[in-house]
């Protein structure tokens, strides 16, 4: 493993300046061991700093044994989680967006490394999603809290075109959004959510009002055609701040199966609707006549019905665009502790 910034004080120090008795014959030992934790965190992430870092590494030092590293490069943060599986961590927690935790699920997979978050990004989807709180204060107490409820579990991780993916992934206009927000990470820092909704009302009607490009998608035995498809692999599909953003019907993270979406076609007329709904408690996405849910999927495919290529995201990570995007389910891939 890339050399750790160690940050953590022996046990047997603290104890002889907690209490005094650096010359004493006799030393007990603590009698519950304390779990080796392993922080990798995004030092670029929206609200990662190093002072917050340190803060929050000398917090749970209380509780756990803590290594911290920085990500250094993309696909780093997958590396260094399969490297602690192998090195015995008893917990890896990924410190940054859902970007940061997408990287630790892949290196994880399939190991029995439970996986927890702490909320370094501007939405922290899968983090949310597992009970831990969105602000990084609270959050750090959750764990903390965690070391006396120590209950890991198993979940699912979709998977599109051998990429596995926590939460969601989409092709269209989602997509589109999640490229034009990357590409002004200032503005995502300071404006987050409502910076999203701005590109997506941008993107929507310059692109996807008039001439967008068509996908095909199969699934559960239907075809259904559409400018933008969205695949769960939990509820909901995102965040704006606290608030559940809901598209698909169905989805969990311990069902063994997918759900989504299809928007068949974008108009100007449609468009509120539909974000109404997204964001209701009552109404549902997949009411709207524009919109085919989609529901207890297994395996789905994804192409393009004109020849263009498909924007394609995984957990709010633009991966490029694509002819084709195949989706499978892999069921309790993943371990997770929250």
């Amino acid at each position: 493993m890339s050399t750790p910034t160690r940050e953590r004080q022996s046990h047997d120090e603290a104890q002889e300046q907690q209490t005094g008795q650096q010359d004493a014959p006799f030393r007990f030992a603590d009698p519950v061991r304390k779990r080796r934790m392993l922080i990798i965190v995004n030092p670029y992430a929206t609200t990662v700093s190093d002072r917050l870092r340190h803060l929050v590494v000398y917090a749970l030092q209380g509780r756990f044994e803590v290594d911290a590293v920085d990500t250094e490069a993309r696909g780093h943060a997958s590396e260094l989680c399969r490297e602690a599986a192998h090195e015995g961590y008893d917990v890896v927690v990924a410190f940054g967006g859902d970007g940061t935790v997408n990287e630790a699920a892949n290196g994880l997979l399939g190991s029995p490394t439970p996986l927890c978050c702490l909320p370094g990004g501007s939405a922290n989807v899968f983090g949310k999603m597992l009970g831990i709180p969105g602000d990084v204060v609270d959050a750090t107490e959750h764990l903390l809290a965690m070391a006396d409820d120590w209950r890991p579990r198993k979940v699912d991780l979709g998977v599109v075109n051998g990429r596995c993916f926590t939460f969601a992934s989409g092709l269209g206009l989602d997509a589109s959004v999640v490229e034009r927000v990357d590409a002004n990470p200032h503005l995502k820092a300071r404006l987050g959510a409502w910076y999203f909704t701005w590109v997506a009302v941008r993107t929507y009607v310059r692109r996807y009002v008039v001439r967008p490009p068509r996908l095909e998608v199969d699934a559960g035995g239907q075809t259904f055609t559409g400018v933008t498809a969205i695949v769960q692999n939990g509820s909901p599909f995102t965040y704006f701040q606290d608030r559940p953003v809901e598209i698909a019907d169905g989805a969990a993270l311990d069902s063994g199966l997918l759900a989504g979406g299809v928007l068949h076609r974008a108009t100007l007329v449609s468009m509120p609707f539909i974000a109404w709904r997204a964001l209701s408690p009552r109404a549902r996405v997949a009411g709207h006549r524009q919109v085919s849910g989609l529901r207890e999927i297994s395996e789905m495919t994804v192409r393009s019905a004109d020849e263009r290529l498909l924007p394609l995201q995984v957990d709010g990570d633009y991966l490029g665009e694509v002819a084709e995007a195949r989706y499978s389910i892999l069921p309790e891939a993943l371990n997770v502790v929250s």
